[in-house]
């Protein structure tokens, strides 16, 4: 007789709260969010800590680890996402899950598992309170003094089938110690990205060293221009300012950064400000090896700046690129503007600019009116103005959109005649020439100049890609996208990127590849009005007309003032406007 295989493992069942009843409401809803669920947080979550995803059971799952510790933290990081991502949701499209863990002995039988082990981690489940997670006693012991995680004595439990009571323990966790971060989420440790054919580098947040935590603007903002510098050189391929900054605040590894960001080289340092001097430091590691290439630091006053700014990028590009020629290095490091107070009023202006809301918007206008007034022939935020003033036409923020247009043409006007090579005002005035103006051939005019001075500039490429989805040409609008991507591949910058594939392929007839690229945003910002629009058009198209509808009632609550006449009236091609024409009266939206 053939004797039975057996090991000792970690098991977690997990199934979902009151599924029959959600069945009963809405059977093809309640199937696809499920599948969401598994697809986004628990299947990513059983990679990231080597589990094995033994079977599907209905609405439940079984999965295998090795450690104990491993499948306790899979377990917390799944339970934590799934409530970030319901936090907001309406109640009815809500999936909450039970989880019970056990450490035990296993039959195993090809690729399944049997036997007590897996009886108890189900009878566990059954126990676990919504949302939460019941581990066994030999589970806590395992796991006990190793993990973010305090264990509530549930006592001996008596257990349906289970010959004997069992002692349990209830699972408490503080949200903020499990928080998945946008790189672990969208870019798992199997697939790194290949590296490019060219020297390539991610600029982290410097620390700020100042001691003043209101000076945090000022070290962000240098390292933005610093990214910029080095983007400038077109022998190297340099990650947007967006993904670098994902790692803020965080400890890294710098290994698992460079396969997540796909480069050989990250710059790390520090900035210290104070008595009107400065002190930059910095460091430039090779990923792969993990062993310092440069290690240095510049000092100077603030007026000094620009030239400190300078010198570290040319150490850097010294080090990685040595064959950049002496031209190449002079155009990249020409800078626009020698008033530092201007220089600041600028930085503040970012910071408050990447705020997002109405209030920190027009804040961010008047610092960009005050650097203007410090040093008129600084091209810069006269290109970020602008892009406030596109920022308030996309969310519905404008009071006079007449005037507001007449503002925008004018600061455009100014970027063109002083702009020079500066990529990123060009982009930006570029942008917002198409979305407020309704200007989109210009638009795209200075959005191509902008790229061939820097074709490193991820937001150009997202800018470009998304006018061209306004012109009507859908398939270099995705290639100029996936340039986004990849030279911005982690953050919330990619869901421009990610909604605009959405409309290329609604307007190419791709209704499947539209509705995944939407989801796809909408699982990591379910309240982006441009995502939930993309959703109930294709929905529309598609056939799924109540579908379509649910989503459209969502975007009429995000943005009241929501009409169709205003959703069409950027898009050139006839066939374009006909297809939104349609998909929106389907949809509901009113004129």
């Amino acid at each position: 007789m053939t004797r039975e295989q057996r090991k000792l493992a970690a098991i977690i069942a997990a199934d979902v709260v009151g599924y029959s009843r959600l069945m009963g409401r809405d059977e093809s809803g309640t199937v696809a969010r499920l599948r969401e669920h598994r697809t986004e947080r628990l299947e990513p979550a059983v990679a990231r800590y080597g589990g094995r995803l033994v079977k599907l059971t209905g609405d439940g799952a079984l999965v295998e680890f090795a450690s104990a510790v491993d499948a306790l933290s899979a377990a917390i990081e799944f339970q934590q996402a799934t409530e970030d991502i319901n936090r907001g949701q309406p109640e009815h499209e809500i999936l909450v899950f039970r989880v019970g863990l056990h450490v035990g002995d296993l039959i195993v039988e090809g690729d399944d598992l049997y036997g007590d082990g897996v009886n108890v981690a189900a009878r566990l489940e059954g126990e676990a309170p919504a949302g939460g997670i019941v581990i066994s006693r030999s589970a806590r012991d395992a796991v006990s003094g190793r993990l973010k995680a305090t264990f509530e004595d549930l006592g001996s439990l008596s257990l349906k089938n289970i010959d004997r009571p069992l002692r349990a323990f209830s699972v408490k966790w503080r949200a903020e110690d499990w928080k998945i971060t946008e790189a672990a989420a969208t870019s798992p440790a199997a697939t790194p990205l290949a590296l490019p054919d060219r020297p390539s580098i991610a600029v982290l947040p410097f620390q700020n060293m100042s001691g003043d935590p209101e000076q945090e603007y000022f070290a962000d903002g240098m390292v933005e221009d610093i990214i910029t510098a080095l983007s400038r050189f077109k022998s190297l391929f340099v990650i947007a300012r967006n993904s670098s900054f994902t790692y803020k605040g965080k400890a890294v590894d710098i290994k698992q950064v460079g396969r997540e960001l796909g480069v050989r080289y990250v710059l790390e340092g520090s900035v210290r400000k104070a008595a009107g001097r400065m002190r930059i430091t910095g460091q430039l590691i090779n990923v792969e090896t993990r062993t310092n290439l440069w290690v240095d630091q510049f000092d100077g006053s603030l007026e000094d700046i620009f030239a400190l700014q300078d010198q570290v990028a040319t150490s850097v590009v010294a080090r990685i690129a040595p064959r950049v020629g002496r031209a190449e290095i002079e155009r990249a490091m020409r800078r626009p503007v020698n008033n530092p107070d201007a220089y600041d009023c600028y930085l503040r202006a970012l910071a408050a600019a990447a705020e997002n809301t109405q209030e920190s918007n027009q804040e961010a206008l008047r610092l960009c009116a005050r650097a203007i007034t410090l040093y008129p022939g600084f091209a810069a935020p006269y290109g970020l103005a602008a892009n406030c003033y596109a920022t308030r036409m996309s969310n519905y923020w404008t009071n006079d959109a007449k005037a507001e247009a007449a503002e925008t043409r004018r600061l455009v006007s100014h970027v063109s005649k002083i702009g020079g090579d500066d990529a990123l005002a060009l982009s930006r005035a570029g942008w917002s020439l198409a979305v407020v103006c309704n200007e989109v051939e210009d638009g795209a005019v200075l959005i191509d100049e902008g790229l061939s001075y820097n074709p490193n500039l991820a937001i150009a490429w997202t800018n470009r890609g998304m006018v061209s989805v306004f012109l009507g040409h859908h398939e270099a609008a995705l290639d100029q996208l996936q340039r986004a991507r990849r030279l911005s591949p982690i953050g919330k910058a990619t869901n421009r990127s990610d909604v605009m594939s959405a409309y290329a392929h609604f307007f190419l007839g791709n209704n499947g590849e539209a509705l995944n690229w939407a989801s796809k945003v909408l699982r990591k910002e379910p309240n982006m009005a441009a995502a939930v629009a993309a959703a109930a058009m294709a929905n529309a198209l598609a056939g799924n007309i109540d579908e379509a509808r649910k989503f459209m009632v969502r975007l009429r609550q995000l943005v009241p003032a929501a009409r169709s006449i205003r959703m069409r009236k950027l898009f050139r091609r006839p066939e374009d406007v006909e297809r939104a024409d349609e998909a929106i009266r389907l949809a509901g939206l009113p004129e």
